[in-house]
């Protein structure tokens, strides 16, 4: 069951760290240049494990205190988790974009973290996906949500330095459009998925 919950959490941070944003450029930029990499993938799994960590710690204490805030969080989980299915799902299938990644000039290891945790850090939606939402899913696995974190923590850091040190094998294969269709669309599946688990739960 503790490896069941762990494959859930591990599945559930892998769906959401892998959609393109803000950070994921930057990190996909460093690594195609070639430039801290290991720094820039180090910020960010950490970053991600703090606040995979406060949800779950932080949202069950508060959820202990009001007990009418689990079933809340659960039903605003499951429409935020069916809102990015559906628009993943319709990414999929009408999306004709590529991500393309510009080469940076040369920045000291002190600016590229600098700019990587202002980029992690003051992205509101990076506490939406971490805190409040695995925090939320978390509360499904009473006596193991530590499992479910730990397994969402492995899943970002694993994504993280596999994008950053896999980046120039990467970058051919996303210039296209069709990868990102496909991806979409399993992004799509698995966020229907553990929306439908939470609706369940309630």
């Amino acid at each position: 069951m503790t490896l069941s919950i762990y494959l859930t959490g591990l599945m559930m941070g892998l769906s959401l760290i892998v959609a393109i944003g803000a950070q994921n450029a930057f990190l996909l930029r460093q690594g195609l240049i070639g430039q801290h990499v290991l720094a820039v993938c180090l910020a960010c799994a950490l970053s991600d494990a703090i606040l995979i960590l406060l949800g779950v710690t932080a949202l069950g204490a508060v959820s202990a205190l009001l007990p009418w805030l689990d079933p809340a969080m659960r039903l605003g989980g499951a429409a935020f988790l069916l809102v990015y299915a559906a628009r993943s799902l319709l990414s999929a299938f009408r999306s004709d974009a590529a991500l393309r990644v510009a080469a940076a000039p040369p920045a000291s290891l002190a600016t590229t973290l600098a700019t990587c945790l202002a980029i992690t850090w003051l992205n509101p939606h990076v506490y939406l996906d971490t805190v409040v939402l695995i925090g939320t899913i978390a509360t499904r696995f009473p006596g193991a949500e530590y499992s479910f974190a730990a397994g969402a923590i492995t899943g970002s850091t694993l994504f993280f330095f596999s994008f950053g040190y896999g980046a120039r094998l990467l970058r051919p294969l996303f210039a296209r459009p069709l990868a990102w269709r496909v991806l979409d669309g399993l992004i799509a599946l698995t966020m229907t998925a553990i929306a439908v688990q939470l609706l369940w739960a309630v």
